[in-house]
């Protein structure tokens, strides 16, 4: 399917890994050129020589950064301009869950998980809102099912993501005409995290595949597996593209049917 993405500017935090590199991917081969960033220097390197080998190294641009670093973003949003002159999709991509109680989250725990979540995705519409103003872009903000769905043993996390979507919601209509702003909700999602558990899983004589099996069936997805990275950079590209114009202030679920809400 042609998204419309050809000549287009993205721009993906936290594009080096997992969802973010998924996402990268896919608008790369939809034609885009996409800039994104990452903290890690190293890795962002090894990815964007990766991605290079496939596609036109000018239709690439990365930069090493922290979102939590307002003048860092900046800087990032003036390269983007100076590079291509304009962006059209911006989707904030950063940010793991916090396993924890009310019990034993500190202070100091609250603090930093609400300002990462939001804060994440402050800075960098901040930063390529004037960007996107110009094009009539979007904003995609990759959320989590727990917005909606929390977890007794993510409280800190759930309260944090419910809170990204409440602005969301916000901004979607304080920005239209001239944005559009729309978050996909997570579910359990293949990711790093998820191989490192199984990695130290118990029994370690259970598959990959027997392991995720398992999991999907304890945590009641009724698809009956974990999603792959490309379902969900698929569903970004989806609501950032032209086939989703007359979509804004909306989420949507890429869970596998583990939402329960209405």
């Amino acid at each position: 399917m042609d998204y419309g993405y050809q000549g287009k500017v993205a721009v993906i935090t936290g594009g080096s890994s997992g969802i973010g590199l998924a996402t990268v991917r896919f608008l790369l081969e939809q034609g885009a050129k996409v800039a994104f960033c990452a903290r890690n220097e190293g890795r962002l390197d090894d990815v964007r020589r990766v991605l290079a080998r496939d596609h036109d190294d000018d239709r690439i641009l990365t930069q090493a950064l922290s979102v939590l670093d307002p003048e860092a973003v900046g800087a990032f949003a003036d390269a983007v301009r100076d590079r291509w002159g304009s962006c059209d999709l911006l989707v904030n991509n950063a940010g793991q869950g916090r396993v924890s109680t009310f019990a034993d989250t500190t202070d100091a725990d609250w603090r930093e998980e609400y300002e990462l979540k939001l804060f994440s995705q402050i800075h960098p519409i901040r930063a390529f809102l004037p960007l996107l103003r110009e094009s009539h872009g979007s904003i995609v903000a990759v959320n989590s099912l727990l917005a909606y769905q929390p977890e007794p043993h993510m409280v800190c996390t759930s309260s944090a993501r419910a809170g990204v979507q409440n602005m969301l919601k916000s901004l979607s209509l304080e920005l239209a005409p001239e944005v559009r702003v729309n978050s996909v909700l997570l579910g359990l999602i293949e990711s790093g995290q998820w191989t490192r558990r199984f990695a130290e899983r118990e029994d370690q004589s259970q598959s990959r595949a027997e392991w995720y099996g398992n999991l999907a069936a304890k945590k009641g997805i009724p698809l009956g597996r974990l999603g792959d990275p490309t379902e969900a950079a698929a569903a970004i590209a989806f609501l950032g593209s032209r086939a989703a114009s007359y979509i804004t202030g909306a989420q949507l679920d890429v869970s596998g049917g583990l939402a329960r809400h209405i």
